[in-house]
């Protein structure tokens, strides 16, 4: 028997084992927003680790968040490594206090998982993305379990990046930690159709303040300075940096200004949405953003912005799309089946890896769909199957390797 099938036959062995694995997981809250549940999460998954035989740290990102762990199998072992990436903390959508599984009641704010008629999982977090987080580990339990000694294998998992990363530097370690690595697998939410994420939009949240000079709409109108007004011709504004073609929207979603009817308003405050698809672009609104601000259409207001990025765009790279038609090939080869490659809109940790010069490819975890929502769900099957895919695919690396 080769090595692809043992490690196969590995995994099919131990399905009880890594679906109760996912089952603890789930029922370990870790919300993002909480940070003393976070780092229970750490604790129990640094404890795995090191029962595993791994080298296992631990990095502060600051005072408001849960850490970043790092775990090394064969710290010793020649050549590049091969990096596991994700994170385990979750976001808690709409909790339901002292629910029981299968209350109808019950949504996926609560951390019970529990399995449908249809293979299908649900919990919170159960598909982003601790469903990845437990693929991660069987990947290198089957390695192990069929003598594979050929490359260090690094696990990177951060505590904080449903909260965006703010707060913290988080971003700086994980992009100095991940350098030098062969390659790079994140853990993300797997697709329903299996496409391989090969890039991702980057984008964050600003906000943008008008003050002016209010005045009675009727009785001393020229005396007021319509913070509304101005907010307008800056809303338009910030619209136009919208560029369909290269990916790239700037959405004013809210605007609160005013009082009462009859009177001029003295403050305005918009919220608007940023999304951009390469690193050019993201440069482009930004500096659009300082220049809108600056503009003055009705003499007497001014403004302030300020701008928070969730996460800079994972760029497509050549490298990154040789690592995705390796992973596809592999799937092919081992009966596993066709896989895609696709462009995603919503952010991940993967562009910090890439920016770190290191070929990555995302959405590699459980596959299922409605992240954040009361419909998240993962399909069981896929658990097994993209365990089986990665570990074949790090036992071929060596042909991504010497291309």
């Amino acid at each position: 028997m080769n090595r692809y099938e043992e490690v196969k036959n590995y995994i099919e062995q131990h399905r009880g084992e890594m679906l109760e694995m996912w089952r603890d997981f789930v029922e370990t809250p870790s919300q993002a927003r909480d940070r003393s549940a976070a780092m229970k999460m750490k604790e129990k998954l640094m404890d795995i680790f090191a029962r595993m035989g791994m080298m296992v740290k631990e990095y502060d990102v600051g005072p408001s968040n849960s850490q970043i762990i790092e775990a090394v199998l064969g710290p010793k072992r020649r050549g590049k490594p091969i990096l596991f990436t994700g994170h385990y903390d979750t976001v808690n959508c709409s909790p339901v206090e002292d629910a029981e599984p299968g209350d109808e009641r019950e949504r996926d704010g609560t951390p019970h998982f529990r399995v449908d008629s249809e293979g299908k999982a649900y919990g919170l977090g159960v598909l982003d993305m601790k469903g990845g987080i437990v693929i991660a580990i069987w990947v290198i339990k089957a390695l192990e379990a069929v003598g594979y000694q050929d490359r260090q294998i690094k696990v990177l998992l951060a505590g904080d990046e449903d909260k965006g990363h703010f707060d913290g530097d988080a971003p700086e370690k994980l992009t100095k930690l991940s350098a030098g690595s062969l390659c790079c697998f994140n853990m993300e939410t797997g697709r329903v159709n299996s496409d391989i994420c090969i890039g991702r939009k980057g984008g964050g949240e600003g906000e943008m303040s008008v003050t002016g000079v209010t005045a009675h709409a009727g009785n001393d109108f020229a005396s007021g300075r319509n913070a509304l007004l101005e907010m307008a011709y800056k809303a338009i504004e910030l619209s136009q940096l919208t560029d369909l073609e290269k990916g790239t929207t700037i959405a004013p979603t809210v605007i609160k200004s005013g009082t009462v009817p009859n009177g001029i308003p003295d403050y305005a405050h918009m919220y608007f949405d940023v999304r951009y698809q390469c690193s050019e672009e993201a440069m482009r609104v930004k500096e659009g953003f300082a220049r809108i601000c600056d503009t003055v259409h009705i003499e007497g207001t001014s403004a302030n912005y300020i701008y928070k990025e969730y996460m800079p765009p994972f760029d497509v790279t050549l490298e990154g799309e040789r690592l995705a038609d390796l992973v596809a090939e592999v799937s092919q080869k081992q009966g596993l089946g066709a896989m895609g490659k696709i462009f995603l809109g919503g952010s991940s940790d993967a562009c910090y890896f890439t920016m770190a010069g290191v070929p990555t490819v995302c959405a590699m975890g459980v596959c299922g769909q409605f992240n954040h929502s009361s419909k998240e769900y993962a399909l069981v099957e896929s658990l097994y199957t993209r365990t089986k895919l990665l570990a074949c695919t790090v036992l071929d690396i060596e042909k991504f390797a010497s291309f």
